[in-house]
């Protein structure tokens, strides 16, 4: 039981469906589709669509998505890839006759074609039950009539400033009057609105053809880029087999290449060989060996995950246990290994959004501009800002991971799905660019191991190693620094709060959905 003497969250419980976003108003556009007779897919596609507008630093319909799902509260899971690609022309020979020997944030060449929407037209056809137009109902109405910029999100825009600055067309809409708005301020977008408007009517084609498509690939051109209409009208998502391990009794399931899903695996089938429970929760012990599983299950990412045609090594081989045993043989209990690289790894913005109807319908779904705003390119004629998600390429015709025709690149976002025997027991994410693996395994071990609450799981303090650095959260206790001090770990405390997840909870026994959301949101849980 939480102390109730100091601030915190109590977990949400309800019986007959349940909505858990990073925002307001999106876990309540979610619990209308639910009370009208939608689906957990519906609800999750509604709130996405309501964040695209009112979270712009952290996603939009120039981003990607990717969705589990677990029809009837079944163990069966049904996994969707709805990530970009890059244009056809895109080549490592092009952008080294060009002098690019590394894909930069704020061009033209980072931003893959967005995935987002094929994915929520495809999403909402094969397993919604509402139309698509009273899906994006809300997106429209706060996008044309505007949305009260809350705390968190003017916290995140406040630091996107230069992101929001360089592009005259993004500046124009995300600062307005020559400043980024007011918390309480009412912040409209209207071209954004009637692009929303075009694909509520015509759905995918409403995008991907005709003039919405044509403005965005002029635009893309305009500075540089290699994109085109076609480029744009062969976006296409797919179903794919979701990557599992076991941990002690539970299934996890994640999106495989060329999605980092895998990393947290690799990070649980690692601690698997530990007992955690002989620590403290908040121990130096359990931290630190967190942490250098998640040194060596990043390592592992960086050397090896790609697009799933240009793999060197099965996702089967990935997930390995007898591997994981070799990882897991480099972890001294009292010292920090030595000599791991720094891996350039970043914190970044994603929604994350967590869904279960009274069918027990569970949909696990995560959308995306990467970092915070993308590559802060907005066109114009549409109000869509695209995303950076093609700066993970390498330009390097060695890497697996290197940039190439209609190529997805290296992804970050991730949701997660527990389940158990026959049964779905939790869809659950931790948003955050690099930082997701971590978070995913923080919260699964808080809930299988110490056998935690969904909202004291994901409100406990979190660490990030990235390398030799190890950033931490300020509400640590002392002795817990001191301790990862002790044993050899570089400790710098994180300058913004790491992640921020939601879960729910699918307890068959009393009969109630229990969830917790991100107290470092502005979001919320909410059942009926």
């Amino acid at each position: 039981m939480r102390d109730f003497e100091v601030p915190g969250r109590s977990t949400v419980h309800a019986a007959n469906g349940m909505a858990a976003t990073s925002h307001p108003l999106a876990t309540g556009a979610a619990l209308d589709v639910l009370k009208e007779g939608g689906n957990a897919m519906d609800a999750a596609i509604c709130a996405a669509a309501v964040q695209a507008v009112v979270e712009p630093q952290s996603t939009g319909i120039g981003g990607d998505v990717f969705a589990l799902m677990c029809p009837k509260g079944t163990s069966e899971v049904i996994a969707y890839n709805g990530s970009g690609r890059s244009p056809a022309a895109a080549s490592v020979d092009w952008y080294r006759e060009q002098g690019i020997d590394e894909i930069k944030q704020h061009t033209p060449h980072s931003v893959t074609v967005p995935g987002a929407i094929d994915a929520w037209c495809t999403l909402n056809r094969d397993h919604g039950k509402l139309p698509l137009d009273r899906l994006l109902a809300p997106a429209i109405h706060y996008a044309a009539e505007g949305y009260a910029v809350h705390a968190r999100v003017r916290y995140d825009w406040l630091k996107a400033v230069e992101t929001v600055s360089w592009d005259a067309d993004a500046r124009a809409v995300f600062m307005p009057g020559g400043k980024v708005p007011e918390e309480g301020q009412i912040h409209i977008q209207s071209k954004l609105a009637e692009t929303l408007k075009i694909i509520a009517e015509k759905g995918r084609a409403g995008f991907y053809e005709g003039p919405v498509a044509e403005a965005m690939a002029a635009k893309l051109r305009s500075l540089g880029g290699l994109h085109t209409v076609e480029d744009f009208a062969a976006a296409e998502g797919d179903y794919v087999t979701p990557i599992t391990t076991d941990y002690r009794g539970y299934t996890i399931h994640q999106i495989p290449p060329s999605n980092q899903g895998v990393t947290a695996l690799i990070m649980l089938n690692i601690l698997e060989g530990f007992d955690l429970t002989q620590y403290d929760p908040l121990s130096a012990e359990r931290t630190h060996l967190e942490m250098e599983a998640g040194r060596i299950a990043f390592a592992v990412r960086d050397s090896a995950i790609s697009d799933p045609r240009a793999l060197k090594v099965s996702p089967e081989q990935l997930v390995s246990k007898d591997w994981a045993a070799d990882l897991r043989a480099n972890i001294s209990l009292e010292r920090a290994m030595p000599d791991i690289p720094d891996l350039g790894l970043k914190t970044s913005d994603t929604v994350y959004i967590s869904i279960v109807d009274k069918d027990l319908n569970a949909v696990s779904f995560i959308n995306s501009v990467y970092h915070s705003f993308g590559s802060g390119i907005l066109c114009p004629q549409t109000g869509v800002h695209f995303q950076n998600r093609g700066e993970s390429f390498r330009i390097d015709p060695d890497h697996p991971n290197r940039i190439g025709p209609r190529k997805r690149p290296l992804h970050t976002i991730m949701p997660g799905m527990l389940t158990r025997g026959t049964e779905a027991v939790s869809p659950y994410g931790v948003m955050g660019g690099d930082y997701q693996p971590f978070g995913h395994s923080r919260v699964l071990t808080n809930v299988i191991d110490y056998g935690l609450d969904p909202q004291a799981a994901i409100s406990m303090p979190r660490v990030f190693a990235t390398g030799d650095l190890v950033n931490i959260e300020k509400t640590f206790p002392a002795e817990t620094y001191e301790g990862l001090k002790a044993r050899g770990h570089v400790l710098n405390f994180a300058s913004s709060p790491l992640g921020g997840g939601q879960m729910i909870i699918i307890d068959r026994e009393k009969g109630v959905l229990s969830a917790g959301s991100e107290h470092r949101k502005d979001g919320c849980a909410l059942g009926f």
